[in-house]
């Protein structure tokens, strides 16, 4: 890049932020880190994200689990209704208890492999998190930008078609004293018309706007302050991909699932091969005086026989499989083709973030020219529609003349604030896609921002079966009691470019 492509590009960025602040509020106004801050605490995509990664969380205990010990208590009662007719020893009734301890001792490697694939997995969950995260910041960062541009938009409209009433006005009065024709009258109604048609379009963009804002945000947009410079934005594209092949959280999650679906291929390996485990079973019997046969004590007296059975066992069981039909070879078989899927889908990513990388700087430079551009137009528009009146005054510039040099002052304008609100939008792109748009990058105030290996520290070695959490309740705002929003123009943002 020239060094006089750098000093047009910074004064474009310049620009943008001029104007940005020339359609803000100085005081009492929200600014872009307060929305991102409560889009952070309170935007349902992202809490529903936190919620599904604390729930692939849980799939590290669940594996360990198949390599701890197992407990198992059974009891019964049981009351004879028809007594065998054959059995003169047949107990009436019976109360049985029996206690199993099992313990794994070898299982093939499933449960090892199977414990790191969890762990991986809950390594591309907190990846994948981060990237909605980027998502939800980038969605509101464009929302931010849609309002201020709409409302800056209907500004323009409104000055335009007051401009034009006023022109009506004027060509009706020169009409009736013979200065112009009817036609003059008649382009200046159908131009008031056109315009009139303009700003209730505008007027429902910025309801969109508004409306949209709180969907992700939350609350209603109220005097959207200028937004900070963009920190971090590369020199090059290279630059930008360079960094996005490193931290883009995308690629990372990718990678990571494809780390798990090797782990799984193994887990399935160990479908082949013996396990063992040890065990402890302990029983107990009591018939309740109900068990026939009848015993002798030590002076020869006919006593009730033993009414208990006590019995311990404990030992190694080995099972070594010969042959399941096939089976394990095809689970391997299959978790081979989601590895090699997973593979494939790692490049696919790459590739996506490549093109969205470029993508995205392309049309942050292109944003920036087009201001810069653009505020050129502006200024050649005010100036020609000066000099347009000034000849139409002394008659060398018809009605015609000034209503065209009217049209093109508001659309050099328009185009002047879409192309702002575009390079802002633009650039946080470019920052998202090199995973540079997250809350610790963006130093929100938001108190203590959400760390995912909180809940994974917590729940990864929990061992109780009877460790629940609380009833979940939602942690997104509703919008609901919000009102529904108008088409005023913020007074802070009158100002026009």
């Amino acid at each position: 890049m020239t060094g006089k492509r750098i000093q047009k590009r910074h004064r474009a960025a310049a620009a943008l932020l001029l104007l940005t602040s020339a359609i803000s509020a100085p005081s009492q106004a929200e600014t872009l880190q307060g929305a991102l801050a409560k889009a952070y605490a309170s935007n349902p995509t992202l809490t529903g994200a936190r919620a599904g990664q604390r729930a692939t969380d849980e799939n590290v205990p669940i594996q360990k689990a198949a390599g701890r010990p197992g407990v198992d208590v059974q009891g019964s009662f049981s009351e004879s209704i028809l007594k065998p007719t054959i059995s003169f020893t047949s107990p009436q009734r019976t109360v049985n208890a029996q206690a199993t301890l099992n313990v794994p001792v070898y299982s093939g490697g499933s449960v090892r492999n199977g414990v790191k694939a969890a762990k991986v997995r809950v390594e591309a969950g907190q990846a994948n998190l981060r990237g909605t995260e980027a998502s939800v910041f980038s969605q509101v960062v464009a929302a931010y930008m849609d309002v201020i541009r709409d409302n800056a938009v209907l500004s323009l409209n409104q000055s335009n078609v007051k401009a034009l009433e006023v022109n009506l006005q004027a060509t009706n009065d020169r009409f009736e004293v013979g200065d112009v024709t009817r036609t003059d009258v008649a382009q200046s109604e159908s131009r008031l018309a056109l315009a009139r048609s303009d700003l209730q379009t505008a007027e429902a963009n910025l309801v969109a706007s508004r409306e949209n804002y709180i969907a992700l945000v939350g609350a209603a947009p109220d005097a959207l302050e200028a937004p900070p410079a963009l920190p971090g934005l590369p020199a090059t594209p290279v630059m930008a991909v360079q960094v996005a092949l490193n931290d883009n959280p995308d690629i990372l999650a990718a990678k990571k699932e494809r780390i798990a679906a090797g782990y799984d291929v193994k887990v399935a390996r160990a479908g082949r091969l013996p396990t063992i485990s040890g065990f402890t079973q302990a029983g107990y019997t009591n018939y309740l005086h109900t068990l026939g046969g009848t015993a002798q004590d030590a002076q020869g007296n006919a006593v009730e026989g033993p009414q208990i059975n006590k019995q311990a066992a404990a030992g190694v069981q080995l099972t070594l499989p010969l042959y399941q039909g096939g089976r394990p070879a095809a689970q391997v078989r299959q978790n081979q083709a989601r590895e090699s899927q997973a593979i494939e889908r790692e490049i696919e990513v790459e590739r996506g973030v490549i093109s969205q990388t470029r993508a995205a700087y392309a049309s942050w430079q292109a944003s920036l020219e087009s201001i810069e551009s653009n505020q050129k137009a502006v200024d050649a528009a005010n100036l020609s529609l000066e000099g347009v009146r000034a000849e139409n005054s002394v008659g060398s510039r018809t009605i015609l003349d000034i209503l065209n040099a009217e049209q093109e002052a508001l659309n050099a304008k328009v185009q002047l604030v879409t192309a702002q609100r575009n390079a802002y939008v633009a650039g946080f792109s470019v920052l998202a896609a090199m995973g540079h748009a997250e809350a610790g990058d963006l130093g929100l105030d938001s108190g203590t921002l959400y760390d995912p290996m909180v809940n994974y520290e917590r729940v990864k070695g929990k061992w109780l079966d009877w460790s629940f959490d609380a009833k979940p309740t939602p942690v997104a705002t509703r919008t609901v009691d919000t009102p529904a929003q108008n088409a005023n123009v913020d007074p802070a943002s009158s100002r026009q470019p």
